[in-house]
């Protein structure tokens, strides 16, 4: 069973038992079984992510009900072979990820369309490429990376993956930590198969999500290795699109990675005067734990983000200026060129600050996830079989 027991959470997250897309839904939004696990209509009477930006480093985002009022400007730095700009997504992919963190639930679906988990945050589109035009595949990315960071983008979510190390993207990401960012990165949808290192995951510094289902259970396709920091739901995650139908039902950790983004984003934006650190300390405190008693494993991570906990009962945030994981510090400390996969393979458990019991019920780019995404239209489930991305 490959430590399939140790993957599954504690009883008390209750992920388990929640129907995914039931037959009988009548409305987009009753079938995004992820919102309501996650106890979305009871964290929106506290937070929907107000004042919050997240830096979409993706594929593009493009113009679509769910996101009008939704999307700031952004930045365009695919390679000139990648037609159109920031607003032009060319694989229906960062549309996704941004209606995953931001939907408005005004789709073409009407009164209860699709919504993301923190429809008060806004996202900013920044545009990258998957080595075009004969570029190195990083180029963009740490161009967009450090571009960010510069901005009043608080979080940097990134459903991309490379299998290279690269100083550049690792200088990238230590820059935007120093400006007080918060990135997170899909760690790969190869789990059953190749389940190697994935980059930014893997990079020192980078929060690296891992994908769950219903069960509360790492899903098969999610890689189970070292970088894995925290998981969030990863399967039939209905979400608006640009589709032919305008609703998409995805799943991977690109998915993951977007509601764990969306999650900090809530957190965020209730506590506006905590760092980077902080948000995420609570996020890992707060993180529904393995059922094998180990504060860290490589299926779950730290555990599931659980917002509707971190909201009403975060603990001590603790250190301001302290990062929570342990390979930031460990990276520093090596004298090699490159910060080595080691720095997350030797991560000891996370500093805790009295975390609550849950009281509710090769070189080529990889676009992480949204896997094979079918449209949605309506009640009907299954129309259009989307490309497997990678």
């Amino acid at each position: 069973m490959r430590m399939r027991k140790a993957t599954s959470v504690l009883v008390g997250l209750l992920l388990a038992g929640v129907a995914a897309t039931p037959a009988h839904a009548k409305t987009i939004r009753e079938q995004q079984w992820h919102l309501d696990a996650m106890k979305a209509d009871d964290i929106w009477k506290v937070s929907t992510g107000k004042g919050v930006t997240v830096a979409v480093i993706d594929t593009g985002v493009a113009r679509i009900p769910e996101l009008e009022g939704q999307v700031v400007q952004g930045r365009n730095f695919a390679a000139p072979s990648y037609e159109g700009d920031e607003r032009t997504d060319y694989s229906n992919h960062g549309t996704a990820m941004a209606a995953i963190i931001v939907g408005n639930g005004k789709g073409r679906g009407g009164v209860g369309s699709a919504f993301g988990l923190a429809p008060g945050a806004r996202v900013m589109p920044l545009r990258v490429d998957r080595g075009g035009d004969g570029t190195a595949p990083y180029k963009s990315m740490i161009q967009a990376i450090r571009y960010a960071a510069d901005t009043d983008a608080k979080i940097l979510s990134i459903a991309m993956g490379n299998l290279d190390e690269n100083q550049e993207l690792a200088d990238a990401v230590k820059y935007a930590i120093g400006k007080g960012k918060l990135i997170f990165a899909a760690v790969g949808n190869d789990g059953e198969t190749v389940n190697d290192l994935r980059y930014p995951a893997a990079t020192p510094g980078v929060v690296g999500v891992g994908a769950v289902g219903p069960d509360g259970t790492a899903t098969k396709e999610s890689h189970h290795h070292a970088h894995v920091d925290l998981t969030a739901p990863g399967i039939d995650i209905v979400a608006g699109c640009n589709g032919s139908t305008g609703v998409c039902k995805g799943h991977g950790t690109s998915d993951a990675t977007a509601l764990a983004s969306a999650s900090a984003a809530l957190l965020w934006s209730a506590h506006p005067e905590w760092t980077n650190n902080q948000v995420l300390r609570v996020l890992m405190n707060t993180a529904g734990k393995a059922d094998d008693g180990k504060e860290r494993n490589d299926y779950l991570g730290y555990g599931i983000v659980r917002p509707k906990v971190a909201l009403p009962t975060p603990g001590d945030p603790g250190p301001a200026d302290v990062f929570p994981l342990p390979d930031l510090a460990a990276a520093d400390a090596k004298s090699s060129p490159a910060p080595s996969a080691a720095a997350k393979a030797s991560e000891s458990a996370a500093p805790q600050a009295d975390a609550k019991a849950d009281g509710f019920s090769g070189t080529t780019w990889i676009a992480l996830g949204l896997g094979a995404c079918v449209l949605v239209g309506g009640a009907v489930t299954a129309v259009v079989v989307r490309r497997r991305s990678g």
